[in-house]
């Protein structure tokens, strides 16, 4: 490519930048920022299942955010539209996981045709319910996750990934580059 590194280069030299003034590798920075994205997903996941668990929430709001006071669906507004297309991928999530794991209800490794499929979509009860609302919630709470693991990440990366690699390369018996 002969344009100045790219239609990336803008994000590069930013990251560039955040790292320089951070005082941490770029490499580690980006890592750190993974695993803490992910972690604040899984945290708030399990926390979230298991407080609509012991006060059996997640039936009652799956089916207050879905359904109408009549029980059919309302697709008029947007805000309706995405949560109910959140409940549709969290029931989706469930049951991948649910058969993956046998868990939720599920029996495990157990594949589902398309009739049993629909059997299973309308009202969601028990565990199926919690893991949508829990799936759901993390959902919402992208914006949050995303900057929370931005503002977090240069610590996570001085304090836990730089002393990993460092002992890594130690252990290796290479000598660390300096930034």
């Amino acid at each position: 490519m002969s344009n100045s590194g790219g239609r990336f280069a803008p994000y590069r030299n930013a990251l560039t930048a955040v790292s320089g003034r951070t005082g941490t590798p770029l490499p580690s920075l980006i890592i750190s920022f993974a695993i803490l994205h992910e972690l604040t997903a899984i945290v708030p996941i399990v926390g979230i299942f298991y407080t609509a668990r012991s006060l059996n929430a997640g039936e009652r709001v799956v089916n207050a955010v879905a359904l109408k006071r009549d029980g059919s669906i309302d697709g008029q507004h947007w805000v309706t539209t995405r949560l109910r297309s959140w409940v549709d991928e969290g029931e989706q999530w469930a049951g991948r996981v649910g058969r993956r794991y046998g868990i939720f209800g599920f029996e495990k490794g157990k594949v589902v045709d398309q009739t049993q499929t629909s059997e299973l979509s309308g009202k969601l009860a028990g565990d199926v319910a919690n893991a949508v609302l829990a799936y759901g919630a993390v959902k919402a709470l992208l914006p949050v996750r995303i900057g929370l693991s931005l503002y977090l990440s240069p610590m996570f990366s001085r304090t836990v990934v730089e002393p990993i690699r460092l002992g890594g390369l130690r252990l290796l018996g290479r000598r660390p580059k300096s930034l």
